[in-house]
């Protein structure tokens, strides 16, 4: 069963003429508290970090939300422009300006109504970032002279360009069939085209998966955030953070790869001296325990169970990410 909200309230923000609407939650006690903004993964992930494209709302953002509170934390998650229950009035006035600004836009408002609050103290600020959040959080670090994120925990964190980490996945799909390297040129070929600003005509032969995502890359809302996105490097972004940053890739991750993707974090941030990184053994991509091997893990099924009622956070990266937070806002203090 979902957890039950702690004490909250809704609050928006203005971004280019469109309200961004938040969840805040507060602990009992009185502040003033540390604070952590959520930054949802990709596609249409809401301020829960549920998404119409899977069933399901016992979704990890609202539960990671409420088990923070409960540590002392003011938290505050929202919804992208782009998603929650408000996506259809907003999309005809997104049309051509979906953004990495556009996404940064809306974190910095998101930063502005914490700061604003009386009960937070504006010394000890968080971030935590699912998937493509933690690109947009990157992004806001390392180009935000003030108000500054005094640490940032990043889960299920690609290492990879996006366009990279893709591919991949889709190689794991088609790469086994008798015709893969065939169906791979093709789409090398569509992205190919895409990268560089030109029409895509895919083969109809390419399988429906593949089919989808290009029509998705290509769709006029989506642009020009869809290719600043394809080709941007999150380790990249990571090497220009000096902040105390927490890395968190499960092992049982089957869209971001603990290895392909967290090797490149790790490289770029060695010289950082503040970056944390963990693999729990049984975490999944949303940060729910998932107990079985890892070759009985079939990428659509796993997904299709991501909310399920009944799952619960993995122990291990609750506690990993919890103890974290605290030890910074500690010495923060």
């Amino acid at each position: 069963m979902v957890s039950e909200e702690r004490d909250s309230e809704e609050v928006t923000w203005d971004v280019d003429g469109i309200a961004v609407y938040g969840t805040l939650t507060r602990p009992a006690n009185t502040g003033p508290h540390p604070a952590i903004v959520f930054v949802a993964g990709s596609g249409p992930t809401d301020r829960d970090w549920c998404s119409p494209l899977l069933p399901g709302t016992n979704c990890s953002g609202r539960l990671l939300a409420n088990a923070l509170t409960k540590q002392g934390f003011i938290t505050l998650r929202y919804d992208k422009r782009a998603a929650g229950p408000r996506v259809r009035e907003n999309l005809p006035q997104l049309i051509g300006k979906i953004s990495m600004q556009g996404h940064l836009d809306e974190l910095i408002g998101a930063v502005t109504t914490l700061m604003s609050l009386t009960d937070v103290d504006v010394s000890r600020l968080f971030v935590l970032t699912n998937s493509e959040g933690a690109i947009h959080a990157l992004n806001y670090q390392k180009g935000i002279a003030h108000r500054r994120f005094d640490g940032l925990v990043l889960t299920g964190a690609p290492g990879r360009p996006i366009g990279l980490v893709a591919r991949d996945q889709l190689l794991a799909q088609v790469g086994p069939l008798a015709n893969g390297d065939e169906i791979m040129k093709r789409y090398d070929a569509c992205i190919a085209a895409f990268v560089a600003g030109k029409p895509i005509a895919p083969d109809a032969a390419l399988p429906e998966v593949m089919k989808s995502l290009l029509a998705s890359l290509t769709v006029p809302v989506n642009l020009p955030f869809a290719r600043e996105l394809w080709l941007e490097n999150p380790a990249h972004l990571a090497s220009q953070v000096s902040e105390p940053m927490l890395v968190v890739i499960g092992k049982k991750d089957i869209q971001i790869d603990w290895r392909a993707d967290g090797g490149p974090l790790q490289t770029a941030t060695a010289t950082n001296g503040n970056a944390t990184f963990v693999f729990p053994d049984n975490t999944d991509h949303v940060l729910k325990r998932e107990p079985r091997p890892q070759d009985e893990l079939v990428a659509a099924e796993v997904s299709a169970r991501y909310n399920a009622e009944g799952r619960v956070l993995d122990s291990d990266a609750l506690s990993v990410i919890t103890n974290w937070l605290v030890e910074r806002s500690d010495e923060a203090r």
